[in-house]
């Protein structure tokens, strides 16, 4: 079994300490370097390449938004988690539009940050379907006016099928779950969501579910239910 390769990212070194201990207890993960603050980070990840990067998001210098801006602008991009100490503030949500694949709060149990790891690893989000509708709500009253617009603009280029798959994302449903709600087999909805990235320009599923809710697609749902 190949390990994971996990690069740490906080400014805190008794948190680096505290993670590399726990996080390097795992057999599966192997951590390959660590970094004080996100302008170390390019340079890092080019000498170890790791396949994930736990990323603070509050450091003095580079903060942990435009480190995981700049590297989801890369080709063959580590997946990123933020780290942070709150469920949903607006940070949060930029680091999220713009690539990281979820997050886990600093006081997260051991046991789930490690299964947060090898979740991002595998290529799914880390954003349960409650925590998907917390940040979603906070991210209504925090965007501009011109957001659902430009949002509509992108959505259109989906066929009826995409739409409908893009909100099942957007509700936090796993691709079983979205499967079973629009009768096709799970290999289908990979494929629509495959599709929808490439059509969106989009890194992965979290954005999409960013995406549909600014656009209304859910709001629209629940009128039409």
């Amino acid at each position: 079994m190949t390990a994971i390769r996990l690069l740490l990212v906080d400014d805190d070194p008794l948190v680096r300490a505290g993670l590399s201990f726990m996080l390097g207890g795992a057999d599966d993960i192997e951590i390959v370097g660590e970094a004080a603050d996100g302008g170390e980070v390019e340079a890092l990840v080019d000498r170890t390449r790791p396949d994930v990067v736990l990323m603070d998001i509050r450091m003095p210098a580079v903060d942990g938004l435009t480190a995981t801006e700049r590297l989801r602008a890369r080709e063959d991009a580590p997946q990123v988690v933020v780290l942070t100490t709150f469920h949903a503030d607006e940070q949060v949500l930029r680091a999220l539009r713009v690539g990281a694949a979820g997050f886990v709060l600093k006081d997260t149990p051991p046991a789930e940050i490690i299964a947060a790891v090898r979740r991002v690893a595998a290529g799914d989000p880390v954003l349960s379907p409650a925590v998907t509708r917390q940040l979603m709500r906070h991210a209504v009253g925090t965007g501009p006016d011109t957001r659902r617009t430009r949002a509509r603009d992108r959505i259109a280029v989906l066929n009826d099928r995409e739409r409908e798959v893009a909100v099942a994302v957007g509700r936090g449903l796993a691709n079983a779950e979205i499967a079973t709600g629009l009768f096709m087999s799970v290999a289908t909805v990979k494929t629509h969501v495959s599709r929808i990235l490439a059509k969106l320009d989009l890194n992965n599923r979290v954005q999409i579910a960013l995406l549909a809710y600014d656009a209304g697609l859910l709001e629209e749902e629940r009128e039409e239910h």
